[in-house]
């Protein structure tokens, strides 16, 4: 078989950790399924139908028959999504998703999420972000270690283009599905993948590698780091830079925020209804958001630490952190 080569620190921890692929049977994930077993790396499989086209029952069975034939758990989740409202499809679809796989990481211990994402999709974000205004931290979209609340996501294949991951799968003559849908312009990433990103990559693949690896290295420089880190919670200096480590804090806890969001997040704010974030003169904080009935004492020492309100419910369930202050 034709190999494909992969990231070798992600391969080291995939090696030791249990794992489950975030799996479709489209183009990506397929290679990344034949990759996985001929490397002999244990994992499982995640599957959700989305049920928007005559397929998807089809590609939903396939996956169950291909997860047997290699001895491989599968979770399935069907849901009814309307392709047609494609406003906000795709953003319902990722919704849908990383809470299923949150759910199973957890329920099933599955400590590493494993999904397909390749150097064209890291450059579609780029392209998309730079068209609306952002700086480095927010055009860099995707890393290959991506930790979050309750798993880290590995992505093996951000490296490697979708011609190479086609030739593979080609070469190999393995079986995959095509999703009609992302030859849909309708939706803001296929269009830029078809007008400017996919012929750019099959044209300056070395190159645009190269550049993601300098760009990654900026912006280490450029977040910073937390002055305190948890699972939930995260303090951070005041500074007028703040905003690259409060949007990477929001995103361990599970929101990308829009340009909008960020904007609300540069003052005391509540992010969808979930995520508190809170200043005073030196600090920001940024933990879930919680409402909780407090007693005057500790009022009156969120009041003196100058605790910001909008986490103060939080702390009052974690009251260890007020010796972070």
């Amino acid at each position: 078989m034709q190999k494909l080569s992969l990231d070798d620190e992600i391969l080291q921890i995939a090696r030791q950790n249990r794992s489950i692929l975030a799996f479709s049977y489209g183009v990506d994930s397929t290679a990344l399924f034949y990759i996985l077993v001929n490397l002999k790396i244990d994992f499982d499989l995640a599957f959700v139908n989305y049920n928007t086209r005559p397929s998807s029952n089809t590609e939903e069975e396939s996956a169950r028959e291909l997860a047997k034939e290699f001895n491989k758990k599968i979770y399935v989740k069907n849901v009814q999504l309307v392709l047609e409202d494609s406003s906000n499809f795709e953003q319902k679809a990722r919704d849908v998703r990383y809470k299923f796989f949150d759910e199973i990481c957890t329920e099933f211990n599955y400590k590493y999420l494993i999904t397909a994402h390749n150097l064209n999709d890291l450059f579609e974000w780029f392209l998309m972000r730079f068209s609306k205004g952002a700086g480095v931290c927010n055009l860099i979209g995707m890393s290959k270690i991506d930790p979050k609340q309750n798993y880290t996501i590995l992505r093996p294949l951000l490296d490697t283009s979708k011609n190479e991951i086609l030739n593979f799968l080609d070469t190999n003559e393995i079986k995959y599905f095509f999703d009609k849908s992302n030859l849909d312009t309708n939706f803001e990433r296929n269009y830029i993948r078809s007008k400017f990103s996919n012929q750019f990559i099959q044209e300056f693949h070395p190159g645009v590698k190269k550049s993601f690896e300098f760009l990654n290295e900026d912006k280490k420089h450029l977040q910073g780091k937390f002055i305190y880190e948890d699972e939930k919670f995260f303090i951070i200096q005041n500074t007028p830079f703040s905003m690259n480590l409060i949007d990477k804090a929001v995103k361990k806890l599970g929101i990308s925020m829009s340009q909008k969001q960020r904007l609300e997040a540069s003052k005391d704010s509540v992010i969808s209804g979930k995520i508190a974030i809170g200043y005073n003169e030196k600090l920001v904080c940024v933990s879930p958001f919680k409402i909780n009935k407090m007693d005057k004492k500790f009022k009156e020492i969120c009041r003196i630490k100058k605790v910001p309100k909008h986490n103060r419910g939080f702390i009052y369930e974690n009251r260890h952190l007020l010796d972070k202050f």
